[in-house]
């Protein structure tokens, strides 16, 4: 919550750089690379897609205030489904997501995703960090460069890292921290605090 609070006072941010290098990344991905094993033990590289393409359209309702099954839905009720268009189903949702975001109305009062009720500022950054952290999960797994900027870098830190008050082995945003050297690039720092090994390599 400590985390969220300080979200809430920083200045709106804009998703497109992050939706842009998500549709790239995807756009590279060959159809035999899709059973390919990924960072998230439970999903293959067709499953870190499909669950792209879903928080991409529950994220740009979840701006628009449009709600219905594609908010009220937690995320791990099952396995997400790649759909069969998904090569331009996916880019365009992520545009769309995008966009949905850069209006002023979006950043206001309450909004839902995931089933899960959070102040618009923050849904935004929760936003950007799935973009970033599944981004990296894709690239990781199909062998492709990364790199974010330090804004994106910062919302993700400030929204993953643990409250003041939290005891050792508590779990994160997306599961148990794994340490990282204090020393380590930023970026590797942030995918430890959402419970990744930064050094996951694909066999």
């Amino acid at each position: 919550m400590e985390s969220m609070e300080k979200a809430e006072k920083t200045a709106h941010i804009d998703l497109g750089a992050a939706a842009e290098r998500v549709a790239r990344l995807a756009a590279r991905v060959g159809d035999e690379r899709l059973d390919d094993p990924t960072p998230c033990p439970a999903y293959a590289v067709r499953e870190v897609l499909g669950h792209l393409a879903g928080l991409s359209v529950a994220f740009r309702d979840a701006a628009r205030k449009d709600f219905g099954p594609t908010t009220n839905t937690p995320p791990g009720s099952s396995l997400p489904v790649l759909p069969d268009d998904w090569r331009t189903a996916l880019p365009r949702a992520l545009d769309e997501l995008a966009a949905a975001w850069r209006e002023p109305g979006a950043w206001e009062g309450d909004t839902r995703a995931g089933g899960v009720e959070l102040p618009a500022v923050v849904m935004g950054r929760v936003a950007l960090n799935e973009l970033v952290i599944h981004g990296w999960d894709l690239a990781r797994a199909t062998g492709q460069e990364y790199g974010v900027s330090e804004e994106e870098l910062t919302v993700s830190e400030t929204l993953l890292a643990p409250a003041e008050d939290a005891a050792p082995g508590d779990e994160g945003f997306f599961g148990p921290i794994v340490p990282v050297s204090p020393t380590a690039p930023r970026l590797d720092r942030v995918i430890g605090l959402s419970g990744r090994h930064p050094d996951w390599r694909a066999a």
